[in-house]
């Protein structure tokens, strides 16, 4: 069995009061972790330790901490292995599903370790005569990252690094459905030399997690917070940061269209929605959920998706296809197929739930009546929605509360740039799957999918302070004091 600790000023903490929980395998239903349970005090350790390491990682140079950096994506690619061991038994996941998560994770650090010469100060002139301005961005302080377990390796890096690449430190809160994979992963990021404490981590039993964000966002020295999960856990960490005058990212839920327009490539959409609908089982925030499809080529496009499916279950492919997080999470997917049938939608494909293990789904004449056509499901189920032209399936797409990804297919790039334009989501990928991501380019949600960008240079919107400072001639008079 797998001993997940805490890391405050080192590795291998326990709680204050002794509290452990278990993590169980989705799979078997057997304890794979024995886990630290942190509480609110445990919390203000892991900030005071981030807040004492703050001016230490602040004033280390840039060179010093681009070091840093690549030696922490260099251990983490070594560590490869032990996180394929991990993840396989604490979340179900394929080894593909978290060596894929590695490498995106490396992509992340490439880019972050660009940032720290990115913060400059620039001097302004005044307009008016005997004063300069210089306009500047510093780091904030401590941040608390909170990342979730679906792409576990990618999302704790991206929580991690963008952060502390702007010269801030960072307490980690990890999933408690992973504490061993996220604990490991900070331990390795810390072994490539940061101060004592400029990066913490806390893991604890699932009933706390409210207590412990509030005890880590009310903290004095946490100036920022990002977080990546569900809307509805989201709008909880909204209150708590808004209760404490805390600014936060959110990066939330998706409900991603991928549009098929009469022109386009079939297959290609195809092959792009299978994959965005199935990897990793479908659990991913860009997930291909609906696939909307004007009416004039819905038949065949229905057929190159059947036979997408069946190429996916092959004997060849099966290790492609793994477990959901739980049993609970595959039965509610079942409950969603069901209701889609009971309302008229036709089954293409799979459909069938075993434990925690759903077939990969293909549903077919999915309408609005459906509880499908609106819930995120988080599982390997794919509705297709016809529509009658491109205008109305705009319309679908956009009859959403999320925002977060959407597709368009068609052979003229540049009426889909102008269709792009009409999508409500914060990121549009034309003849390309919903999921994709580029750590150097701006990325996140509008409508219910948050507020925020990770990625690129707009880190440094997010992470560090805007500030202004003048030095002025001094003088005898002001306006209405004589």
């Amino acid at each position: 069995m797998f001993e997940a600790k805490l890391h405050i000023r080192d590795a291998g903490v326990g709680a204050r009061d002794g509290a452990v929980f278990e993590r169980l395998s989705p799979v078997s239903g057997q304890p794979v972790t024995r886990a630290v349970a942190a509480g609110p005090r445990d919390a203000r350790d892991a900030a005071n330790a981030s807040a004492a390491a703050f001016p230490v990682w602040r004033a280390t140079s840039v060179e010093e901490k681009r070091k840093v950096l690549a030696r922490a994506r260099d251990l983490l690619i070594e560590h490869t292995e032990e996180f394929v061991e991990i993840a396989a038994e604490e979340l179900g996941s394929t080894p593909d599903w978290i060596r894929f998560n590695v490498s995106i994770a490396v992509d992340v650090f490439n880019e972050a370790m660009k940032i720290p010469e990115k913060i400059t100060q620039t001097e302004e002139t005044s307009e008016k005569s005997g004063i300069q301005s210089t306009v500047f961005r510093e780091p904030v302080g401590a941040v608390l990252a909170i990342a979730p377990w679906n792409a576990p390796v990618t999302l704790a890096v991206r929580a991690i690094v963008w952060p502390l690449a702007c010269g801030n430190t960072v307490v980690f809160k990890g999933s408690e459905l992973c504490p061993m994979l996220h604990s490991r992963i900070v331990d390795v990021i810390c072994e490539a030399g940061l101060p004592a404490g400029a990066l913490t981590s806390v893991i604890h039993a699932p009933e706390m997690a409210e207590p412990v964000v509030d005890a880590l966002a009310g903290h004095p020295a946490v100036r920022r917070v990002n977080f990546t999960g569900s809307t509805r856990v989201g709008r909880r960490v909204a209150d708590i940061c808004a209760r404490h005058l805390k600014p936060c990212l959110l990066e939330l839920s998706g409900k991603a269209p991928l549009i098929v327009l009469e022109d386009a490539d079939l297959a290609a959409a195809a092959k792009a929605a299978a994959y965005g609908a199935y990897f990793n089982q479908g659990q991913i925030c860009m997930a291909t959920e609906r696939m909307i499809v004007v009416d004039a080529v819905a038949d065949p496009f229905r057929a190159e998706m059947e036979a997408q499916c069946a190429e996916l279950l092959t004997r060849k492919n099966r290790d492609k296809v793994g477990e959901l997080i739980s049993a609970e999470a595959a039965r509610r997917v079942g409950r969603l197929i069901e209701d889609a049938l009971s309302k008229g939608a036709t089954l293409i494909a799979g459909g069938e739930v075993s434990g925690s293990y759903v077939v990969p789904t293909l549903l077919d004449r999915v309408t609005p009546e459906m509880q499908i056509y609106g819930e995120e499901s988080f599982g390997p189920v794919a509705a297709i929605i016809r529509a009658g032209d491109e205008a109305e399936a705009i319309s679908i797409a956009n009859d959403t509360q999320y925002g977060l990804v959407a597709s368009v297919f068609t052979a003229d790039t540049s009426r889909a740039r102008a269709l792009a334009g009409l999508l409500e989501t914060g990121v549009c990928h034309i003849n390309g799957p919903t999921v994709y991501d580029d750590p150097s380019k701006p990325f996140g949600g509008v409508k219910t999918s948050g507020y925020g960008r990770f990625g690129g240079t707009s880190a440094i919107h997010e992470f560090t302070e805007l500030r202004w400072i003048t030095v002025q001639e001094p003088r005898s008079d002001y306006p209405f004091w004589t």
